[in-house]
C-alpha cells in the first residue's frame, strides 16, 4: 500500500482475508455462491478511545492482529485500488491467535 492512512480514535483499518476457491473435498466454489469472509488483518489502528475524563485508552487490538468482526461490520473503502474496511474496535468480536495465516485479500501478486 503505497498511500499511509491512520484511522482516527478508536477505528482500525482491515483488510479481509481470501476464501478458498476449493472445498476440502475438491468441490469448486464459484465466486456467486460465496460469503464475504468475516476475517480479516489490521493494517493500522488509531490511537484509542477518549473516556469521560478525556483520558485515551489504547485499543486491544494492533497493526498485524488477525481478527474476527461481524457480516455487516464496518465501512467499506478503496485505497490504491485495494479493498478494505474500517470499523470501531468494538464491532470486533475476537482477536485469532496460534492458527495458520489465511492469504489477505491483494497479497496474491
Amino acid at each position: 500500500m503505497a498511500t499511509k492512512f491512520t484511522p482516527l480514535h478508536d477505528r482500525i483499518l482491515v483488510r479481509r482475508t481470501e476464501e478458498g476457491d476449493v472445498t476440502r473435498g475438491g468441490i469448486i466454489i464459484p465466486d456467486s455462491a460465496k460469503d464475504k469472509p468475516q476475517e480479516g488483518e489490521v493494517i493500522s489502528a488509531g490511537k484509542g478511545k477518549i473516556n469521560e475524563e478525556g483520558k485515551v485508552r489504547p485499543l486491544d487490538v494492533k497493526e498485524g492482529d488477525r481478527i474476527l468482526f461481524g457480516k455487516y461490520s464496518g465501512t467499506e473503502i478503496k485505497l490504491d485500488g485495494e479493498d478494505f474496511i474500517i470499523m470501531r474496535e468494538e464491532e470486533v468480536l475476537g482477536v485469532i491467535t496460534g492458527a495458520a495465516k489465511k492469504e489477505t485479500a491483494g497479497s496474491r501478486r
